[in-house]
């Protein structure tokens, strides 16, 4: 267990600007739209971490210490911070006194998880129907605990998801008229559901048996007869993840392959998300393209010359 000898009277409650905690990537892009200048930021942990596997360590514990709120994803992505967040807050009264713990999920419509029982899948910050509404729930708990900079917190959460909002309007534009209810899709693991379902669109197979554990050989071959059973279009997996598994499944299959981001790589930057987004955006476009367009063609070939000639006839 890691020594609490840092929770000492050296915290100055008395901090004016709040200091606010995150601890994962999309989340420091949320509060930083939304405090803009007013408060503070810190994160959790140093960037560069894999939260899959993450353990804090003390220089993160005296990080908290500094944080007067932690806003936390809270559905399963940052339980390395969670359970120890939680677990210390019981056992010290100076911590549970000086932090408020955020849970921007508190008011997303959730999925469940893929493969999983009593368990949601956590991406929700994949999705930006699910990002406006976390942005909203940032910007009033942030509000209570600072209530001179309420309003101005509020403005800037509204303006924030008006711009997301005209960022999907841009791309869903695209594909008015279009008839998409023909796509198959299969994902490594769930974690485009909130994503795909503001298309209209779900996903027809998950790879991976649970969220980051490759699938067994046998488990392999299911899922491959599973897709062409299925005559899946698309396979969508992570970027910046190594599945050795997906370059197995695109050559046995056909099926074609695009990457999106997750948004909870590299550096904690105010416009990560927005950029980002952009770019799964400019993906899932790209690739419900050629899907349509496949299956177009197939439609023609289909088409024999004996039928065209007796529908004329």
């Amino acid at each position: 267990m890691l020594a609490l000898s840092f929770l000492s009277a050296g915290v100055d409650a008395a901090e004016k600007r709040l200091q606010i905690g995150i601890a994962l990537h999309p989340y420091y892009s949320y509060v930083a739209h939304v405090v803009g200048d007013r408060a503070d930021i810190l994160p959790l942990v140093e960037a560069g971490f894999n939260p899959h596997s993450y353990e804090l360590q003390p220089s993160d514990l005296n990080r908290l210490m500094k944080m007067d709120a932690l806003v936390l994803n809270g559905i399963g992505h940052d339980e390395f911070a969670v359970q120890a967040v939680e677990k210390l807050m019981h056992s010290q009264p100076v911590l549970k006194e000086r932090l408020t713990l955020i849970y921007a999920n508190k008011n997303v419509p959730l999925l469940a998880a893929a493969n999983t029982r009593n368990a949601w899948n956590p991406h929700t910050f994949v999705s930006i129907d699910a990002a406006i509404r976390q942005v909203y729930t940032i910007a009033r708990e942030l509000g209570l605990l600072d209530p001179d900079n309420a309003r101005y917190f509020q403005k800037n959460a509204l303006l924030y998801a008006r711009s997301l909002r005209q960022l999907k309007n841009h791309y869903l534009r695209s594909f008015k008229g279009k008839d998409l209810s023909g796509i198959r899709i299969a994902s490594t693991h769930n974690a485009y559901g909130y994503f795909l379902q503001e298309f209209g669109i779900g996903i027809d197979t998950v790879i991976e048996p649970a969220h980051g554990v490759e699938p067994s050989a046998t488990q392999l071959q299911k899922t491959i007869e599973r897709i062409r059973k299925a005559n899946v279009n698309l396979l969508f997996t992570e970027l910046d993840m190594d599945n050795r598994y997906v370059k197995t499944i695109e050559a046995a299959t056909g099926v074609r392959l695009y990457h999106f981001s997750h948004m909870t790589h590299g550096e904690f930057e105010k416009d990560k998300v927005y950029r980002e987004m952009e770019q799964n955006l400019k993906t899932l476009t790209e690739a419900l393209n050629k899907a349509l367009e496949l299956q177009s063609a197939a439609t023609q070939v289909s088409i024999s010359p004996e039928s065209t000639k007796s529908e004329v006839l």
